[in-house]
């Protein structure tokens, strides 16, 4: 049986060191199937990057002419897509070798998945921590729950046709487009259960280099479309003071203290123990910063 071809899209903005590795981290798949690589330019100009181009592997370079921004470069590179298979790849992460050989057989699974993950390791320039995923089988409510932090776009492997169909494109109606990744596995855990191969098999950078790091208003903005989108999380207490608990940090970091107070106000009515809403209500009363506090967890791998 032949060897399932992929599409890689790396969407980019004027980081062409950073690119170059994702890249070369593709073309260095020990793969045997066929694999095509759009690089996708967000406002700012497009060059073919100096690489060698193996056999069975191909290199397209285009320009993002859809919404400016991540959700944008990522259709621009799905609707350009030849292969049946379409991967996701941000420009400052990079793949681990055999992620594809670990994730591709998953898709001849019963359960039929529109959506095969992994888990990561976070690299903040100094440590690396490995994050999990806290199921291998990840379906709607799960999220609702939890985000599943180790989820991230980067390990994801789609079936281009349902992006195409019931998942959908990625919403390009995204404030800045945040949060595009979660709206996204949850709308395709609607469609199938997301199989996760829980290992890690991409390495994420993490840092201030991140394109949504300190920006706390565009943060908050996401979150409250993402609520208000996906009306599930009405219906769990728990997975309400959880985005609550995170809007009130993000409004508070922000500098929007009454405001802020507002969401710490409905997230603990719905769970006491959301510890985001107590340090949002600690920041909008100066009593500690957003700052020390994210740096802080950062130290302990984890995030806000």
């Amino acid at each position: 049986m032949e060897t399932a071809a992929v599409t890689v899209v790396i969407p980019t903005h004027n980081r062409p060191v950073l690119m170059q590795r994702a890249l070369e981290s593709v073309l260095d798949q020990k793969y045997d199937g066929e694999i095509e690589v759009i690089i996708v330019f967000d406002a700012c100009d497009p060059f073919d990057p100096p690489v060698v181009i193996p056999r069975g592997r191909s290199v397209r370079t285009v320009v993002n002419e859809r919404t400016r921004g991540l959700a944008g470069a990522r259709n621009t590179g799905i609707v350009l897509a030849t292969h049946d298979f379409v991967a996701f790849l941000d420009d400052d992460d990079h793949w681990l070798p055999g992620k594809l050989d670990a994730q591709m057989p998953h898709f001849d699974d019963a359960t039929r998945p529109a959506l095969v993950g992994s888990a990561m390791v976070l690299d903040d320039g100094e440590r690396t921590f490995e994050r999990l995923v806290p199921a291998e089988l990840v379906r709607h409510q799960d999220l609702i729950r939890d985000r599943m932090a180790g989820l991230h776009s980067s390990t994801f492997v789609f079936r281009r046709e349902d992006l195409l169909g019931p998942v959908g494109l990625v919403d390009e109606d995204l404030p800045g487009s945040y949060g595009e990744d979660y709206d996204l596995l949850l709308r395709t855990a609607k469609v199938a259960p997301i199989v996760v191969v829980n290992e890690p098999l991409v390495s994420v950078t993490w840092s201030g280099q991140s394109f949504y790091f300190g920006r706390w208003g565009a943060y908050a903005e996401g979150l409250t479309y993402l609520f208000e989108r996906h009306t599930e999380f009405a219906d769990d207490r728990r997975a309400t003071g959880r985005i609550a608990g995170q809007i009130a940090f993000a409004r508070a970091a922000n500098g929007e203290r009454a405001h802020a107070r507002h969401w710490v106000r409905r997230s603990l009515r719905n769970d006491p123990f959301q510890v985001k809403a107590w340090l949002a209500l600690g920041i909008s009363l100066r009593l500690v910063s957003a700052p020390w506090v994210i740096r802080t967890v950062q130290r302990m791998g984890k995030g806000i």
